[in-house]
This record gives C-alpha cells, sequence and structure tokens, in this order.
C-alpha cells in the first residue's frame, strides 16, 4: 500500500499541471473544432429485386440469364461502384465547379447560397483543377486571381473573361441576393472547375456503399461531404441511375432476343417443315399409313392363318391316315372299320349306315338265298356302289385338303413378306419424328420466349427501388464535438502524467526513506520533515538529538562528523541545529568547522576553524591530536565537514569520527549517491555510518517550485 502511495506522489504533486494541461488541450480542441470543415453524411438505401419473391418470381425468363440472373448482393454493390454509374450521376449534377468564400483561417464552399455565379468554357484541360482567386471590389467589379499569383486583372460582372485554356463569365446571383437583405457580397472568393477524374477520385473517396447484410438484399448508400446538399444530392442520384440504368439494360437485353428469337423462329420454321416434307416422302414411298397398325393387322392375320393351317393340316393327315388304310385293305371294305374322325361328312355318315343296313339285309337274304340270287345280287351291286363312293370320296376329300393347305402355306409367306425390312423402316421413321419432335419443340419454345421477351420489352418497370432516399443532414459525423473534445482532454491529462512521471525519473531524487533503503544497506538514523516555520525548529532538533541518544548513536567524549554527498549546504542546517540542540541539552560541544561557514555562528572558545588551504598539508594523526586535545575539557564533538564529493579532506575527518552522518535532501540529493556512498564506505571502511534524510515527506506543489525558480533567475 505505501508503494503505490509512494508511486502516486509524482502525480498528486503535479496535478495542477495536470488539470492545467487538460484545460489547455480542451481549449485547444475547442479551437480546432472552430475552424476545421465539418463533414455530412447522408444515404440511401437500396433494395435489390428478389427473384423469389414478388413480382419477378413468376420467372417469366427462368431459362435466359439476361433475365433471371440471381441477384449476388456483392456484385450489385460493385455495380453502383463503377466509374460508368458514377459518371452517369455526376453528368446529372451541378458539381463540376466549386465557389469558397476564403476567410483568414479556412474557406467556406458555397454551393447554392453563392451571391456569385460562375460559368465557363474551355479549350483545354489546363484551366481545369486549378483554384482561381475572386476579390469582390463592388457589386459591378471584380478583381481575378490565378493560382499563387499577387497581381490581379480587374473585370466585371456579366462580362466575358478569358482566362488561360477558357472562357469564364462571371455575374451576381441576382435572385439569392435578393432573398437576403443583409448578404455580404463584397469579399474574397475562390472557385475552381474540376475535370471529371477529380471530381470522380473526390466522389469515390468518401463514396461507401455496403449491404445491410450479407442475406438481405438491401443495399446502403452513403457519401460524406463538407456540403450536406451535396451528399444527399448525389446519393440519390446514385440510385436513381442504377434503377434506370437497370431498366435500360432489361430493355436492351429484351429488344435484342426477340429480334434473335425471331430469326431463330424463322429458321426453326423452315426446319420443321422440311422435316414435315421428310416423313410425308418417305411414307409414300414405302407406302405407309401407320405401321403400329399396319403391323398389328398383318400379325393378327398371319396367325389367324397358322391356326388354320394348323387345323387343316391336322384333318389333311387324318385323311391320308384313312386313305392309306383303305387303300391297304381295298377289297374287304364291308369289313373295314377305319376311324372317321378325319371323315366326318353327313353324306359319309349316312352312306356307311345305308351301307350296315344293306349288310345286314344281305345277311338276312342269305338265309334264305343263295349268293348267285338275284335279289342278293341286287343288294351286292347296291353295296359296291356305295364303297366306290366311299372310296372315291375319301380321296377327292384328301386332294381337296391338300390343295388348301398347299394355299394357305402360300398365303402365309406372302403375308410375311410384308415384314422383311420393317425394323429399318421404323428406324428411319422413329429418326424423322424425333427431328420433327426436336424442330417442334424448339419451335413451340422460342415463341413461349418471344412472348415472354416481348412483355418484358413492353414492362418498363424496374423491381429495384428506393425504400429510403437520402435527406440532407443538419448535424455533422465529422468531427464528433464530444469524442474529439474528450480525446484531447485524455490526451492532455496522459502527456501531462508521462512528462510528470518522465521528469520524476529523469531527476531520480532520493524522495524518501524507501529509496534509501532499496539502494543501500547504510540504515536512516533520522528523518528530519520539511519544517515551515522557524520557531519549531529547535523543538524539532531537540527531539531529534534526543532520539539519537536514545538509540545509541551519541557518546561520551565522541565525534560526530555531519557531511553531505555533493554541497555544504544541504547540510549547514543541521549542523547548525544539531549543535545549538546539544548545546541545549547542557553538553558541552566541540564545534569543529572545516569549511568555515559557522565562524561568527558558535562561541569562539568552543570552535575550531579547519578549513584554511594549511591544513590541507596536515595528516590524519595531526588531526587526531588536536581534536584529541580539545576534546578533554568537552562532552562532544561535532564536525561541520566538506562536502563529500568536492571537499579533499571530507573522507579523512570521516575516518575520524565516532559517529558519522550523512545528510540526504528528499529533493536535491540525486538517487546515485547513495550508492557511491555504499561504495565510499566499503573502500574505506567509514565507522559508524548513518544517514539523515532532510525535508522527508516533503512534496513541494509544481507551482511553488517555479515561483523559486522565477524569484531566483528573475528577481534579484
Amino acid at each position: 500500500m505505501n508503494e503505490n502511495l509512494r508511486i502516486l506522489k509524482p502525480f498528486f504533486r503535479g496535478l495542477p499541471i495536470i488539470i492545467l494541461a487538460v484545460v489547455i488541450s480542451i481549449l485547444a480542441a475547442k479551437k480546432y473544432l472552430n475552424y476545421v470543415t465539418p463533414m455530412y453524411e447522408s444515404t440511401a438505401k437500396l433494395k435489390l429485386a428478389d427473384v423469389q419473391e414478388g413480382v419477378p418470381s413468376a420467372n417469366l425468363f427462368k431459362d435466359f440469364d439476361v433475365f433471371a440472373s440471381a441477384n449476388k448482393i456483392a456484385t450489385e454493390i460493385e455495380v453502383l461502384k463503377s466509374s460508368l454509374l458514377i459518371e452517369k450521376a455526376i453528368d446529372e449534377l451541378p458539381f463540376d465547379k466549386e465557389i469558397y468564400r476564403k476567410g483568414s483561417m479556412r474557406s467556406v464552399e458555397l454551393f447554392r447560397n453563392s451571391p456569385i455565379l460562375i460559368e465557363g468554357t474551355f479549350s483545354s484541360e489546363e484551366a481545369l483543377d486549378k483554384k482561381y482567386g475572386l476579390d469582390v471590389i463592388s457589386n459591378k467589379e471584380f478583381i481575378f486571381f490565378y493560382p499563387n499569383s499577387k497581381k490581379g486583372i480587374k473585370g466585371s460582372f456579366g462580362k466575358l473573361f478569358t482566362i488561360k485554356g477558357g472562357t469564364v463569365l462571371i455575374h451576381l446571383n441576382e435572385p439569392f441576393i435578393k432573398s437576403k437583405k443583409d448578404l455580404k457580397i463584397i469579399d474574397f472568393y475562390e472557385f475552381e472547375f474540376l475535370s471529371k477524374q477529380k471530381l470522380m477520385d473526390k466522389i469515390n473517396k468518401n463514396l461507401d456503399i455496403v449491404s445491410v447484410d450479407k442475406d438481405v438484399p438491401v443495399i446502403r448508400i452513403n457519401l460524406k461531404s463538407n456540403v450536406p446538399e451535396k451528399a444527399a444530392l448525389f446519393v440519390n442520384k446514385l440510385a436513381e441511375v442504377y434503377v434506370k440504368d437497370y431498366i435500360e439494360s432489361k430493355f436492351r437485353a429484351a429488344d435484342t432476343t426477340v429480334d434473335f428469337l425471331k430469326e431463330e423462329i424463322n429458321s426453326s420454321n423452315k426446319k420443321l417443315a422440311a422435316s414435315e416434307n421428310n416423313i410425308r416422302n418417305f411414307k409414300d414411298k414405302e407406302h405407309i399409313i401407320n405401321i403400329p397398325q399396319e403391323t398389328e393387322t398383318d400379325l393378327r392375320k398371319i396367325a389367324q392363318l397358322k391356326i388354320e393351317k394348323a387345323n387343316l393340316k391336322m384333318s389333311l393327315d387324318a385323311i391320308k391316315d384313312l386313305n392309306k388304310y383303305i387303300a391297304n385293305r381295298k377289297g374287304n371294305f364291308l369289313d373295314l372299320a377305319p376311324n372317321f374322325e378325319a371323315f366326318t361328312d353327313l353324306l359319309s355318315t349316312e352312306m356307311v349306315k345305308n351301307m350296315k343296313n344293306l349288310q345286314a339285309e344281305k345277311k338276312d337274304l342269305l338265309l334264305t338265298y343263295t349268293p348267285e340270287n338275284e335279289k342278293v345280287k341286287v343288294i351286292d351291286a347296291k353295296l359296291k356302289d356305295l364303297t366306290d363312293y366311299q372310296i372315291e370320296s375319301i380321296k377327292n376329300t384328301e386332294n381337296n385338303l391338300q390343295i388348301k393347305y398347299t394355299e394357305l402355306s402360300r398365303e402365309i409367306k406372302e403375308s410375311e413378306k410384308a415384314f422383311i425390312g420393317l425394323p429399318e423402316k421404323e428406324k428411319k421413321l422413329a429418326i424423322l419424328n424425333r427431328d420433327f419432335n426436336l424442330y417442334e419443340k424448339n419451335y413451340n419454345f422460342l415463341n413461349e420466349k418471344r412472348i415472354d421477351a416481348e412483355i418484358a420489352k413492353s414492362a418498363k418497370i424496374a423491381f429495384h427501388k428506393v425504400i429510403s432516399p437520402a435527406e440532407i443532414s443538419t448535424s455533422p459525423v465529422s468531427p464528433i464535438r464530444a469524442i474529439i473534445i474528450i480525446v484531447a482532454a485524455i490526451m492532455g491529462m496522459f502527456g501531462s502524467i508521462v512528462l510528470i512521471y518522465i521528469v520524476h525519473f529523469a531527476k531520480a531524487k532520493v524522495n524518501d526513506t524507501y529509496t534509501i533503503e532499496k539502494n543501500s544497506t547504510i540504515p536512516v538514523a533520522i528523518a528530519t520533515p520539511f519544517i515551515k516555520k522557524r520557531e519549531q525548529t529547535d523543538d524539532h532538533f531537540l527531539k531529534e538529538a534526543l532520539q539519537m541518544e536514545l538509540k545509541g548513536l551519541i557518546q561520551q567524549k565522541g565525534i560526530i562528523t555531519i557531511s553531505s554527498y555533493d554541497k555544504t549546504r544541504e547540510h549547514l542546517f543541521h549542523s547548525k541545529n544539531l549543535i545549538r540542540a546539544f548545546c541545549t541539552q547542557g553538553r558541552k560541544v566541540l564545534v569543529v568547522d572545516t569549511t568555515g561557514e559557522l565562524q561568527n555562528q558558535v562561541n569562539d572558545n568552543n570552535y575550531i576553524n579547519l578549513s584554511g588551504s594549511k591544513y590541507l598539508r596536515a595528516t590524519q594523526s595531526v588531526f587526531k591530536n588536536e581534536i584529541g586535545e580539545k576534546m578533554k575539557d568537552y562532552d562532544l564533538c561535532i564536525i561541520h565537514n566538506q562536502s563529500i564529493k568536492k571537499g579533499r579532506l571530507a573522507l579523512l575527518f570521516m575516518s575520524l569520527a565516532s559517529q558519522n552522518f550523512i545528510i540526504l535532501d528528499s529533493r536535491r540529493t540525486a538517487e546515485k549517491s547513495i550508492v557511491n556512498i555504499e561504495l565510499l564506505q566499503e573502500e574505506y571502511h567509514l565507522p559508524n555510518l548513518s544517514f539523515i534524510l532532510n525535508k522527508a515527506g516533503y512534496n513541494p506543489s509544481i507551482f511553488l517550485s517555479v515561483k523559486k525558480i522565477y524569484n531566483k533567475y528573475f528577481n534579484h
């Protein structure tokens, strides 16, 4: 805690300087703010078209990138920053010239509140980007100055004025002058005609275009300007130019697309007609009406014929077997029992039935008559006729079935010929149909797109829109008065604190007992405070004398040497007052003065002056013997020593002492002196060395120190 307070001592001591520095910094900041040119900012918000929502979600042009490219916010920001759009916006704004009212400390731009108007035409860029001076001397005349020229050219308002690289017309702004009663016209002005490149550089320097959020299609257009109206005009104009450019680009794209689509539609129409003719010619050549239906009909017909052929084949095989069976048993036809499943004619069945009846009748007759009987022979004749007819009928049936079978086989072969080359025909027809479908689809698609493009061409609207136009700012964004004043105060405070501590550590004085104890093992015997009143001095040193005695620093017949490191004046105060205190205690004190500073201040009977030059040749024993002789009649000897740094005999007198006191002034003695004294003690073995800290805890005001310095050097 004590260490923290010790560190803060320079701060508290320099507090007046800190307060003064803060006040000066605040005043300087306010003075700066009075002369700095304020900057105003205007912001316009622009909502980009969203293809997922709103009117564009119809996606009329989703198949064409020119109509339905996704709105990339970063891309649109770069488009807004493009020199093309900025140049278009500048061309529509009166930013190409600037008029200033020139003051002693700063110039103020007069945008639309200028009492004079300046117009110019230029034959070269030599006259651009230069600040010309104009001293208005009356309501009719002025003096024109070229840049950095002290010699002016006289001119009159309303008359053309020729300059290097162009012609200028300067006249009064009568409507504005009439609207302002107390307007000052006679003054010094500056004006400049800006080239397009310089104007764009000024705009780009202060232009900031950012998105509100990476996922929100809203863009902020910000511009800073020393004229608030300029900032608002430009951001609104840039947003307007951007929307117009979007509409124009969309119209041009739609117009170009319509022309392109019309050409493509004509070309596609021709290809489609050619494809239709190819299909028709191929069908005529191959006699094709409808391949699937024709193929299905032929297949059904062939299948039917094959079924009939199979049935006929079974009947033919059966009749052949029957005929073969009858041929093998031709003589015994009536004994045969053929399979009539293959010969199911009703007439044959009836004849077989009759034959069986005749056979039965013959058997009955043979019971009565002989085979030669007429009746029997008549029956035999009838049987023979029926048998011959039946055999002939079977043969004819076989022949007829064979003819039918052969005809069916031929007809099937003829029908199957229709399928020869059918895959190739289908392939060619499929190719022709595919080409036709492709051309037809392309033709329909192009027609749809042509309609969409014509709609886009006719609809001169933009899906981008300004949702928050810029307004003229009434308060500047820079400089921010409060922040600048606060920062100036903080900088003044920290600067003064740093300076105070730099000075404090550069001086590196003893300051307090902590510094002594940190740098040396030599003890601090007494810490003398700064005594403001002289009447308190005697009491205080009596107290110190008593403390020395209690600490065992004062011995009977002892020799006390009082010294300082740099100058004798640093320990003269302690020497005089300690001598007085010891005498007041009733001690008989012998005073040995090695500097002559105590002469006439001490009773001559108790005083020895060893400051003469003759003593420089004396040895330690001489001084020791002389002081020893005198000490027989005294209780205590006080040696007012020379300064250790400059005195030739200082160390010698210290070696004679039974107790050495070295006075350290907290405000004057350098910290490094402590280390030097420590080294001297170790080197010369100085006896019983102790420090006395003078002005302990003394932290005088800076102003008091300055006053003392002033009085010292300026008031004699």
